[in-house]
């Protein structure tokens, strides 16, 4: 494996966190993440269980409710690399908790706090949910249709969300919803939704090309009746909760491809090494020499920015341009990776023999997720503009 050195000295809490993510990487999610690809439409909850007594799906929650305390990102970037360097998808699923909780820490009281990040922190954790998307409305979060309309002592939610993840299993879910679409952004407010509350349906799992670890399927809420302790924040207030939560979970994504990237550089190198044409190693030819070259600079290039922006992130200095370069560039390299292992491996990389062409169709995904690279480059370059 090779190691990424960024001269970042890790304190005794960061070393912990890290070798216990990278040691249930090796040892738990590599070995199976064929047979959850395979499986297609069921989360490997026996690893959920088993990561959770660990303290690995909690460790990013707040320590007074129970979980691992690390709020620093930068320890969240490490410890995220590390788990998705076994597998993106399973890797995902275990942090997935921390999007969840990311509204609920921003704009949440302290007894909401307390009533929805505490259980996430015990041994035996639900799965939770975020949803935002549409199937009209992607990227665009200012431009939600799902209605949340006052009644009596709380409100009543109507609309339709798609490619959510964990839908199927979670327990709760936060629910993005404007209170009047003519006010845009300022309309947005979140909610936490039961699963068992009258009027919400779960559709069917979405087939999905890839991190089929995480199932995701369309939320349906018809009348869903929620009381005004279940809202986040004030009203309008949810925009900024969910902008916020994006700052984060763009960095993650980051990270997690840079973990995508390390992981098909190191199949590639031993591959070159052991693989003989024209009578010596094909690390020997140049033209799979330079190929493995451009993969270490461009997975060294996702750490860093990655890195930096979780830096300015912890230091409360604005991040979201820093945040979009990072994903943008690291799930860009993340595709680029893992072709260029697959095609070092030749036709054995096209088998199914390899996790080469798995790692190829989970990389897509973050190209998409959180945000297309384009909504990524509209950021950087209204950025610029100012």
């Amino acid at each position: 494996m090779r190691a990424i050195r960024d001269g970042l000295e890790l304190d005794a809490e960061q070393r912990e966190f890290v070798e216990l993510a990278r040691e249930f990487a090796r040892r738990e999610i590599r070995p199976r993440a064929r047979e959850v690809d395979d499986a297609d439409h069921e989360s490997p909850l026996d690893l959920w269980s088993r990561a959770a007594k660990l303290g690995l799906t909690s460790f990013m929650l707040p320590a007074e409710h129970g979980g691992g305390g690390v709020s620093s990102l930068v320890t969240q970037v490490l410890v995220t690399e590390e788990l998705c360097h076994g597998d993106i998808g399973i890797g995902n699923l275990l942090t997935s908790n921390g999007f969840f909780a990311g509204p609920v820490e921003a704009l949440g009281t302290p007894e909401q706090r307390e009533r929805w990040l505490a259980p996430l922190c015990t041994e035996d954790p639900p799965l939770t949910a975020l949803a935002v998307t549409e199937p009209g409305v992607g990227s665009d979060a200012a431009s939600l249709t799902t209605r949340a309309v006052r009644d009596g002592s709380g409100y009543v939610l109507t609309g339709q969300k798609t490619w959510i993840s964990n839908a199927p299993y979670a327990r709760w879910i936060v629910v993005f919803a404007t209170v009047d679409p003519a006010l845009g952004s300022r309309g947005v407010t979140a909610f936490v939704v039961e699963r068992d509350t009258p009027g919400l349906r779960i559709g069917r799992a979405l087939p999905k090309m890839g991190q089929r670890a995480i199932v995701s399927a369309e939320v349906f809420l018809d009348g869903v009746r929620v009381e005004a302790d279940q809202r986040l924040g004030e009203e309008g207030q949810g925009f900024y909760g969910l902008m916020r939560t994006f700052d984060a979970s763009r960095i993650l994504i980051a990270a997690a491809c840079t973990g995508l990237s390390r992981a098909a550089l190191d199949a590639a190198v031993d591959y070159a090494k052991q693989r003989e044409q024209f009578g010596k190693p094909i690390i020997q030819h140049q033209a799979v020499a330079f190929r493995l070259a451009d993969m270490a600079a461009r997975t060294d290039a996702s750490h860093l920015l990655a890195m930096r922006a979780a830096r300015l992130y912890d230091q409360g200095d604005p991040a979201t341009e820093e945040a979009s370069i990072a994903k943008l560039t690291a799930s860009e390299n993340a595709m680029w990776c893992t072709w260029a292992a697959l095609q070092t491996h030749g036709g054995w990389g096209y088998s199914r023999e390899f996790l080469l062409e798995k790692w190829m169709r989970d990389a897509k995904l973050e190209e998409i997720e959180e945000g297309t690279s384009d909504i990524q480059r509209l950021i950087i370059s209204r950025s610029l503009a100012r």
